[in-house]
């Protein structure tokens, strides 16, 4: 026992570090540890030499322990200081500038429609983008084999039936054929849709569309040029005027594209309306009866007009925006390029 106590004594001089000693705990005091080896015999001992070992034991037990301990609160404040040494810091420094996002551009320019239109007492609406056949085309006046099929290059998931939709206009059909021709609509459709399209700087296979509607009586072209001019006024600047031009919709009739003065040069034509002094932004017209009647309201009684954004057109355009994939980068120095006011 004498031994191991000048053994374990001229270790622990030697020891500069917790795991050292947490090892010299464990090689003395431990289950297996040269200490309890010593008393593992002591059965075989007489009483008094039984109590003698004992004895002589514990204190060695007692000494190791304490010795540890005291050692073990040196290394543990020696090892706090020199980390704080390591990692202090000068708090009369400059703070570390982080920097703020800001508001995704394109869900801006989306609220800015939502707001507005919620304004004007419309619904704001939502649907599955995972749609039926059955919504996409055929209530809308796109029956098997049509041409404008083709058109849409539609993402199909399973036999022709499901597919991701092509625009936002079934959730107008949904909606229709819910209320069944009871009461008046008026309703807009923000959200994703998918096409076939190139990726490039100005395609996308998935964009945004605002997409509107408004069933009652006695709607005509006046009421939707009225609001067409509501909208770009609201968008674009108050001296924003508006014309509209003949088109073809599959779900409208009469059509038209709608356009705006150009809010760069004011008409007099530059490289934003390429010469023109006119911009299109949306395209809409008088919702087709076909429509109307296969969503369940009659259209010797009941009459509307429907519309539609790109979403991201129109940011491009408010915003001086190229490229369309601006909108999903997720690169903080993307905004640098934008009046922060204005996002």
């Amino acid at each position: 026992m004498k031994d191991l106590k000048e053994c374990y004594l001229k270790e622990l001089d030697a020891i500069n570090n917790l795991n050292d000693l947490n090892d010299l705990k464990v090689k003395y005091l431990g289950k297996k540890g040269l200490i309890t080896e010593l008393t593992k015999n002591m059965s075989e001992l007489s009483i008094e030499e039984k109590k003698e070992v004992g004895r002589v034991s514990n204190e060695l037990k007692n000494d190791l322990n304490e010795r540890i301990n005291t050692l073990e609160t040196k290394l543990r404040e020696e090892e706090l200081n020199k980390k704080l040494e390591r990692e202090k810091i000068d708090v009369t420094l400059p703070g570390t500038k982080i920097e703020n996002g800001a508001p995704n551009i394109l869900e801006k320019v989306v609220e800015d429609f939502e707001e507005l239109f919620m304004s004007m007492g419309y619904d704001v609406v939502d649907g599955p983008e995972i749609e039926l056949d059955k919504f996409n085309f055929e209530l809308l006046n796109i029956p098997k084999g049509h041409p404008a099929r083709d058109a849409q290059d539609t993402f199909y998931i399973e036999d022709n039936e499901i597919l991701l939709r092509s625009h936002t206009s079934p959730v107008q059909a949904r909606v229709m054929t819910a209320n069944g021709g009871k009461e008046p609509v008026r309703m807009i459709c923000p959200g994703k849709t998918y096409r076939r399209d190139p990726d490039d700087a100005t395609h996308s296979h998935q964009f945004m569309q605002v997409e509107g509607l408004l069933v009652d009586h006695n709607i005509s072209l006046v009421d939707l040029k009225g609001t067409i001019d509501e909208i770009a006024k609201k968008l674009f600047g108050e001296d924003t005027t508006t014309r509209f031009r003949p088109s073809y919709y599959q779900f409208t009739e009469p059509s038209v594209e709608m356009d705006i003065s150009c809010f760069n040069c004011k008409g007099k034509g530059c490289n934003v309306c390429k010469q023109t002094g006119w911009i299109t932004i949306a395209g809409g017209g008088i919702v087709h009866p076909n429509v109307l009647r296969a969503c369940g309201f009659d259209p010797k009684i009941w009459s509307g007009f429907a519309f539609g954004f790109g979403a991201e057109r129109c940011a491009m355009l408010k915003y001086g925006i190229n490229d369309i994939r601006t909108f999903y980068q997720t690169d903080l120095r993307e905004l640098r390029a934008f009046d922060r006011k204005d996002v």
